[in-house]
């Protein structure tokens, strides 16, 4: 069955949304990211994305105290990415909660450090982020393409013993359009035995069916809670009783 792990994206100590990953397209939904996550866990959320957009394009990771003030105040399993670019980014998150971590952009850039993550704290809490945008991975806040090919990169760091990949096709994320679902059919077709999140895309209850019935083993999504396309209660209920029972017709997170 699928898991589901809705996503806090931050800009400002803010909980927004962009669409296609272009800052000029922000939406504001909260300004305390930590009562969105308590809403989340209340409702039977076990799991929770965090992103830190200022820290993407940005040389290390901004926005700790919002990861501390959700850590502190929920039992939600968190994983965190965004800026985490040497060492002491990695050491400041695992500090302030976050039982993993996702990591994109040093992946490319510096990949013997990546794999010095990977056998330093284990695969279990370390993501490899591969954020897509026309069959290549692109890096510093999506602002950045480069040449790498999706399944070349994903072939490169599986053999080094990565377990999991949080996969976003760029041109889907925020569009409220349904996910790529060619892209992920490809990489599970090709890597049988990683837990793919896939990310991106998702709309309605329908979107995360069809992502299930293609054995991805994980999904995140935001936006479609946000804009009430996507009843929470119904998402909660999936997670506790394995049902695929969601219609898409609830009030949306900010309305619980």
């Amino acid at each position: 069955m699928i898991e589901l792990i809705p996503a806090i994206d931050i800009i400002d100590g803010q909980c927004v949304r962009l669409a296609k990953g272009d800052y000029n397209s922000k939406t504001v939904y909260g300004d305390k990211p930590e009562d969105i996550a308590v809403k989340f866990e209340a409702e039977g959320i076990r799991r929770l994305h965090v992103v830190d957009l200022d820290g993407a394009k940005s040389k290390h990771v901004v926005n700790l105290d919002v990861l501390k003030r959700i850590t502190a105040r929920t039992n939600l399993v968190v994983d965190f990415g965004g800026g985490i670019k040497s060492d002491e980014d990695i050491e400041k998150v695992f500090a302030c909660g976050a039982s993993m971590v996702t990591v994109g952009s040093i992946s490319v850039t510096r990949k013997d450090l990546f794999v010095e993550w990977l056998a330093k704290f284990g695969a279990e809490r370390i993501i490899l982020g591969a954020d897509v945008r026309d069959g290549k991975i692109s890096i510093n806040g999506w602002l950045e393409d480069t040449t790498e090919d999706i399944v070349d990169f994903l072939e490169y760091y599986v053999s080094r013993g990565v377990k999991n990949v949080l996969c976003t096709d760029i041109s889907k994320d925020g569009m409220l359009q349904g996910p790529a679902y060619p892209l992920y059919e490809k990489i599970l077709a090709a890597f049988p035995g990683i837990n793919l999140i896939a990310s991106g895309g998702v709309s309605c209850a329908d979107d995360i069916r069809r992502l299930d019935s293609k054995g991805v083993p994980s999904v995140v999504f935001g936006k479609a809670v946000y804009e009430g396309k996507i009843d929470l209660k119904a998402l909660a209920s999936y997670v506790v009783n394995g049902q695929c029972c969601m219609d898409g017709s609830g009030p949306g997170l900010l309305s619980v």
